[in-house]
């Protein structure tokens, strides 16, 4: 239970529902207790006249009785109900919370946690853990707390009038709860093994719905569909065992149970029978033992549902406990949202940066010996060095699989260099805050990336609260504007999920916008044009362009033609630095350029291949 706790600990800002819960699950044992008390009186008063009692004012005592009863229920559905909308509301209030918490702590991770993840499996874990938690505790404010309070209400009374009695009804909760400890050990690491499975299924079923045109076109439909249901037949081969254990555990507890009432039940009669109770008592006691033993017969659902929230919540918390990828401002706004606050602080608002945020002098980006591996034993990068001074213009040309990307998301502090440093802005990018360094640096990926809406909302995600006329001049300076007004619905057009109602270009050019209209002075070009026609990516180059103006910018480009308007050139082999220099200069000098370009100058079909093969078009 203490995962449980550590939950509620987590979201006490809800403290004023929890109270409300507390008071109303007393009022409604307190209510539920009187009717009892009530049936006691009106059984004594009806047995009394039936055994030859006085009979004076017996109609008006039983009608009043009655009434008493009318009013005990009606307090007692009343505050129920009560009782039942702040559970609802506070289960839905910690819904929001935790799933907001979640998905900061999400966007606050590293990119090596996403290397190692399926990112259906992180949905699924979001949907399912959060769920299991806040319907258990849901169920449990709405309908257990009443009951336990009921029960510890129902042992004090009963003690009042046989110990014998008041001991059985004791004894049945803690051997019950220690039979089920039995189980649970066996039953959460089987259910362990059902939620791998089901994450796993729902992670594979997110990247085919995402690529489904490539698992058609392969006509793979059929092997999908029987990887699914196979993860999904591993869950109903562990249920069974699963169940087995679980029921097989249960009808030994019931056993349990049935014995112990039944001794309940021969001192209720026998007693009864003997005198030492009223037919009264024995009615009070009788309803106050089925409200003992009515909780007791839900204990198996109350204890199933416990250890799924229990496992649920050790998913959560088991995220919530990865390190972060340096700083985490998200999770001040997930406060902060918790408290039904905005939050539109500096650390989270993506605001332009002017140019006068580079050094004019100084080096804007300085990669000194830098080395880098993924994984242990197998570098990337090795002791690269290079500098880029302000409105200059550099290309990364290497064979694929040089190391380009892994120096842009090094830049961008994806990763962090296994050694040496990297320096934006004269400030080195393990040491300044994330979003600062990012606000520096607009990137143009070579998938262009776009979400799911409109138009216009695509390239208003370069810069949030951007007014409609910057939006229109980022989007004509992009050379967009133009097939943009062509839409029915111009810039409310929606662009459907990751654009896929837009042509490469139409995509790769709201890229560009949405670079532009994020203004900032260092700008990476990660292949912008290399999936393109020669059509589109003229029309995307204009677009570059205009965008590379007064920037410093960092290339990767597949096209020689785009690297040679370069200022510099360096480039990698097998991670390390060959040459660095002109494109003039480089043309000379034997190394990977002038290859390149001895390459795309002959007309031999090999040479051409070999071109293709390093990854570059003429």
């Amino acid at each position: 239970m203490r995962s449980i706790a550590r939950i509620l600990a987590a979201t006490r800002v809800l403290w004023p529902y929890y109270t409300g819960i507390v008071v109303c699950s007393l009022l409604t044992t307190a209510t539920a207790l009187v009717a009892p008390f009530i049936l006691k009186e009106a059984t004594d008063t009806v047995v009394g006249v039936a055994t030859g009692g006085p009979a004076d004012g017996v109609i008006r005592t039983v009608v009043w009785l009655a009434v008493a009863l009318l009013v005990a229920d009606l307090l007692s559905s009343t505050v129920q109900n009560v009782g039942g909308y702040l559970g609802d509301v506070m289960a839905s209030r910690m819904r929001r919370m935790l799933s907001t918490r979640y998905y900061a702590k999400l966007l606050g991770l590293p990119q090596r946690y996403f290397d190692n993840q399926v990112t259906g499996a992180i949905i699924s874990r979001l949907t399912r853990s959060i769920t299991e938690v806040t319907g258990f505790l849901n169920n449990f404010a709405n309908n257990f707390f009443p009951m336990l309070l009921t029960v510890a209400a129902v042992l004090v009374i009963s003690a009042g009038y046989s110990w014998p009695l008041a001991l059985l009804i004791a004894l049945v909760f803690p051997v019950y709860v220690g039979l089920t400890a039995l189980t649970s050990k066996k039953w959460q690491a089987l259910e362990a093994q059902k939620n791998e499975q089901v994450d796993l299924a729902g992670g594979r079923f997110a990247e085919v719905v995402g690529q489904i045109n490539v698992v058609k076109s392969f006509v793979a439909e059929r092997r999908e569909l029987r990887l699914f249901d196979r993860r999904f037949a591993r869950t109903v081969e562990t249920t069974r065992e699963q169940s087995r254990h679980w029921h097989t555990m249960d009808a030994i507890r019931r056993a349990f149970l049935n014995v112990v009432f039944f001794g309940i039940y021969v001192i209720l009669f026998v007693g009864t029978a003997q005198g030492r109770f009223t037919v009264g008592d024995m009615v009070l006691l009788i309803q106050l033992v089925a409200m003992a033993k009515s909780p007791v017969t839900m204990m198996s659902y109350l204890v199933d549902t416990t250890q799924r929230a229990i496992a649920g919540s050790k998913d959560y918390f088991e995220v919530m406990a990865e390190p972060a990828d340096r700083d985490e401002p998200l999770l001040l706004t997930a406060d902060a949202l918790d408290e039904g606050r905005d939050d539109d602080s500096p650390a989270t608002a993506v605001v332009p940066v002017a140019a006068a945020d580079v050094p004019d002098d100084g080096p804007v980006v300085e990669v000194r010996n830098v080395s880098f591996a993924y994984e242990e034993g197998a570098e990337v990068l090795s002791d690269v060095s290079f500098t880029m001074r302000r409105g200059e213009r550099v290309a990364l040309v290497s064979e694929s699989g040089g190391g380009k990307t892994t120096l842009v998301s090094l830049l961008l502090g994806f990763y962090r260099p296994t050694a040496g440093t990297i320096r934006v802005a004269g400030c080195d990018v393990a040491e300044q805050p994330l979003t600062e360094l990012r606000r520096r640096v607009a990137v143009v990926f070579q998938e262009a990336a776009l979400f799911s809406g409109t138009v216009r909302e695509n390239i208003a995600y370069g810069r949030d609260g951007a007014t409609d006329e910057e939006i229109v001049d980022a989007a004509t300076r992009a050379n967009a504007h133009a097939f943009v007004s062509a839409f029915a619905d111009g810039y409310d057009s929606t662009i459907g999920e990751r654009g896929l109602k837009l042509s490469g270009g139409q995509k790769q050019r709201i890229a560009v916008a949405r670079a532009m209209l994020k203004d900032a002075p260092i700008l990476v070009l990660d292949e912008a044009t290399s999936a393109l026609d020669t059509k589109s990516e003229r029309a995307v180059q204009a677009g570059l362009d205009e965008l590379m103006e007064n920037r410093t910018t960092l290339i990767i480009a597949h096209r020689l033609s785009t690297i040679s308007s370069v200022d510099t050139i360096v480039t990698l082999r097998d991670g390390r630095v060959d040459e660095i220099g002109s494109p003039d200069e480089l043309a000379t000098s034997g190394g990977i350029y002038a290859e390149l370009l001895s390459l795309q100058a002959s007309a031999s079909r090999k040479d051409r291949k070999r071109l293709r093969d390093l990854g570059f078009r003429a």
